[in-house]
C-alpha cells in the first residue's frame, strides 16, 4: 500500500485536508528542468551566444519528446487524459461551477495554458532546426528542407515565435503571482512535493503513480528521447 493510495483512502472519509500525490516526479522535474531551458535559450538568443542556444535548443527538444510521451504513460494527473477539457468545462470554470475533478490537476484555464505553450515550443524548437541566419548560426536540418521554408522558418524563430514565448513565459510567471497573492491558492509548493491538500469528503481521489518502477520508465523514456535529440544534433556541420 503506498503512502498516497492511503492518503486517498482517508480524503474520501473525511473533511479534513489530506496530502495526495498530483505531480509525480517526472513531470516536477520536467516542469523545472523546461523553464530553466526556456530561460536560458531567451538569454542566449537574445545575447548572441548561438553555440549555447543550440545545446539547450536540444534540451529542450528532448525535453518536449519526453512530455509527449508521458502524457499517455504518465501518473494519474499528468496524462493528457486527464486534463483535456471541452468548451463546456472552460465555461464552468470560469463562471465558478467547476467539476471537483477539474481543480485537482491542471485547471479548464490552465490546461490551455500548457497545450499552448507546449505548441508554441514545439513550433519554435522546430523552426530552429531548419532556420539560418546566413552568419554563423544554421540549424542541424537545414540541408534537408527547401531555401522557401528555411526563410519562413527563420523568419518565425527569429520574429513572432521569440516574442510569443516571451509573452506566455511572462503571462506564466504573472498568473502564478495572481493565483498565489489574490486567490490564495498554492501553485508552486505541490509542484515542488509534488503533494496537493485534497478535500474530497464522501469519495476517493485517485492519486498519481510515483513508485520506483514508474520512475525508472521515466528515466528510460527520457534517455530514449535524449538520444533522439543527440542524433538530430549531430547532423549539423
Amino acid at each position: 500500500m503506498t503512502d498516497s493510495s492511503a492518503a486517498a483512502r482517508r480524503a474520501a472519509t473525511s473533511s479534513d485536508p489530506v496530502p495526495t500525490r498530483i505531480w509525480d516526479l517526472p513531470t516536477r522535474v520536467f516542469h523545472w528542468s523546461l523553464g530553466a531551458a526556456v530561460i536560458g535559450l531567451i538569454a542566449t538568443g537574445l545575447g548572441g551566444v548561438m553555440e549555447w542556444h543550440f545545446r539547450l535548443g536540444y534540451a529542450v527538444l528532448a525535453l518536449l519528446l519526453f512530455r509527449l510521451l508521458w502524457g499517455f504513460v504518465g501518473g494519474r494527473w499528468s496524462r493528457f487524459a486527464a486534463f483535456f477539457y471541452g468548451p463546456g468545462s472552460l465555461v464552468a470554470y470560469l463562471r465558478g461551477r467547476a467539476h471537483p475533478d477539474h481543480v485537482i490537476g491542471h485547471t479548464p484555464l490552465g490546461a490551455l495554458s500548457v497545450f499552448a505553450v507546449l505548441a508554441v515550443l514545439v513550433l519554435q524548437v522546430a523552426t530552429g532546426l531548419v532556420a539560418d541566419d546566413e552568419i554563423s548560426a544554421a540549424g542541424p536540418l537545414t540541408r534537408f528542407v527547401s531555401g522557401e521554408v528555411v526563410s519562413l522558418a527563420t523568419g518565425w524563430h527569429k520574429g513572432s515565435g521569440k516574442t510569443i514565448v516571451i509573452a506566455l513565459v511572462s503571462l506564466h510567471v504573472l498568473a502564478i503571482l495572481f493565483y498565489v497573492l489574490v486567490r490564495r491558492h498554492h501553485l508552486v509548493r505541490p509542484m515542488l512535493s509534488g503533494d496537493k491538500l485534497i478535500t474530497a469528503p464522501g469519495r476517493q481521489v485517485s492519486p498519481s503513480r510515483d513508485d520506483a518502477a514508474s520512475r525508472g520508465l521515466a528515466l528510460a523514456l527520457f534517455a530514449a528521447c535524449a538520444g533522439v535529440a543527440w542524433w538530430i544534433a549531430s547532423l549539423r556541420v
